[in-house]
């Protein structure tokens, strides 16, 4: 079993930027990626963006481009999601998930296997 709590989340105003943050416990060793889903209310789960465990590749959804980024420290079992220039749209709880193993589907939240309880984001305009 792996644990996931995140932390971070708030309300800001559009703009502005906001850093979220993931902690794994438990079963860490057998990670083979994470990856950061919102779901906004009456919306569908969706994909945000995700990172591979041992080499750190990392792949966006369109809508967050070039505004939101995804690391991970290792020795800290943590991963973390800087997000700038938020907008209301990027409104939602965020969760972070963990995935033991490769999947051709790498931004549809089936394959993950564990996740967070959430961390709201509110953006104002």
């Amino acid at each position: 079993q792996v644990q996931l709590v995140e932390s971070g989340g708030g309300l800001v105003q559009a703009g502005d930027s906001l850093r979220l943050s993931c902690v794994a416990s438990g079963r860490t060793f057998s990670t083979y990626a994470m990856g950061w889903f919102r779901q906004a209310p009456g919306k569908e789960r969706e994909f945000v963006t995700g990172i591979t465990w041992s080499a750190g590749t990392t792949y966006y959804a369109d809508s967050v481009k070039g505004r939101f980024t995804i690391s991970r420290d290792k020795a800290k079992n943590m991963v973390y999601l800087q997000m700038n220039n938020l907008k209301p749209e990027d409104t939602a709880v965020y969760y972070c998930a963990a995935r033991d193993m490769m999947t051709a589907r790498p931004q549809s939240p089936e394959p993950y296997r564990y996740w967070g309880q959430g961390t709201q984001v509110t953006v104002s305009s």
